[in-house]
């Protein structure tokens, strides 16, 4: 229960054994919060001794209003908004490129991703490269598990009984003439090398192109494409990498100030920096990818800078107030200098959420009272 605690000062002589009952209290508070961060904090506030409880704050004090509102753990980092998973494009096989597709297009698995020499080069999804022809005639390997697989994701192989194995069967053949005939080529039933690029996305967009129409097939990327979902990004510090914890809820402040909660998708150490020579900044940094719940309204800003917050333990409708308000007394527990018209009074307080050098308080005590400070 909250009560008022008042302070008795020493007169030169000796005090009555009333005062000898009188509560004191504690010369100096020492606050140490470290939480969720919001970093250490440490204050320390003498009590006048020289005073009584209804003399005025003296001087080099001051007197703040007590808050009411909301008091978060959560922390704040700078980001940005990207279209995520850049991939280069490496095409294999031989020919010169005939078509190639604008900057800022989504392809999406199944469509003609560029043209070598007048025939589509089709994208497909799946993490290995083609190596070699797929026919008829090959020995078994995961390379076919992942044609098959695409074949019957892209409905080619409906009705045959066709599964994903690694065995190029004869009802495969018949589903890469079915696939071959819906995109104009001829039906030889055999897929090609070069004629298909595998990529991990299920549908890209081009973020750049690395070669020019005319340009014979290399080595080097022909272009390098993205997913179509625009993601935020950011590298915390060491110290702050503890509040970002996988599929971890977050919120997203956008450039015209509007925000969208996300889920922490992946934390990935050695991300893309500014470099640095002590290791803090740079490659070797981790980087927290963001996957956003509303697409729409993150394209409307495009990619851009944001912030990124992670919230702690959050409490709203709270009284609060700095920190130094704080005074610890003698036998536990904290409380607040109120000031009262030209008087002070010492009011216990329970003491809550410590964040950003405030607190969150309980007692005898309203929202826009005064309290003493050190100025």
């Amino acid at each position: 229960m909250s009560h008022t605690v008042e302070t008795t000062a020493p007169n030169g002589t000796s005090p009555a054994p009333a005062r000898k009952r009188s509560r004191k209290v504690v010369v100096a508070l020492v606050l140490v919060a470290a939480l969720g961060g919001s970093g250490a904090l440490a204050a320390m506030r003498p009590w006048e001794h020289r005073g009584t409880a209804s003399a005025k704050p003296s001087v080099g004090h001051g007197t703040v209003a007590v808050q009411k509102g909301s008091l978060s753990t959560g922390i704040q980092v700078g980001g940005a908004l990207s279209y995520s998973t850049p991939t280069p494009v490496i095409a294999s096989g031989h020919g010169t490129l005939t078509a190639l597709p604008a900057v800022g297009a989504v392809v999406k698995a199944g469509a003609k991703l560029y043209e070598v020499d007048g025939r589509p080069v089709v994208m497909l999804t799946g993490d290995r490269p083609m190596w070699r022809d797929l026919g008829p005639d090959i020995s078994d390997g995961p390379d076919v598990e992942q044609l098959k697989r695409n074949l019957i994701k892209l409905g080619h192989a409906d009705g045959l009984g066709l599964t994903a194995d690694q065995k190029f069967t004869p009802a495969t053949v018949t589903a890469v003439k079915r696939w071959q005939k819906a995109l104009g080529e001829k039906q030889t039933g055999t897929v090609s090398l070069g004629s298909v690029v595998m990529l991990p996305q299920a549908a890209v967009r081009v973020q750049q192109l690395g070669a020019q129409l005319g340009s014979a097939l290399g080595a080097t990327a022909v272009m390098t494409v993205s997913g179509t979902d625009l993601v935020a990004t950011a590298q915390p510090a060491d110290n702050q990498l503890s509040q970002f914890k996988p599929n971890g809820r977050v919120t997203v402040k956008l450039a015209d100030g509007s925000t969208i909660d996300g889920r922490i998708r992946s934390l990935v150490r050695g991300g893309t920096g500014d470099g640095g020579d002590n290791g803090s900044d740079g490659a070797d940094k981790t980087t927290v990818t963001i996957a956003l719940d509303h697409q729409r309204q993150a394209k409307q800003a495009g990619p851009s800078s944001v912030t990124v917050t992670v919230v702690g333990e959050t409490v709203s409708d709270a009284l609060i107030v700095p920190v130094t308000a704080l005074l610890a007394l003698d036998g536990g527990g904290y409380g607040v200098q109120v000031v009262s018209g030209a008087t002070t009074r010492l009011v216990r307080i329970q003491l809550g959420l410590v964040a950003d050098a405030k607190a969150q308080i309980t007692g005898d005590i309203q929202a826009d009272a005064q309290v003493v400070i050190p100025k």
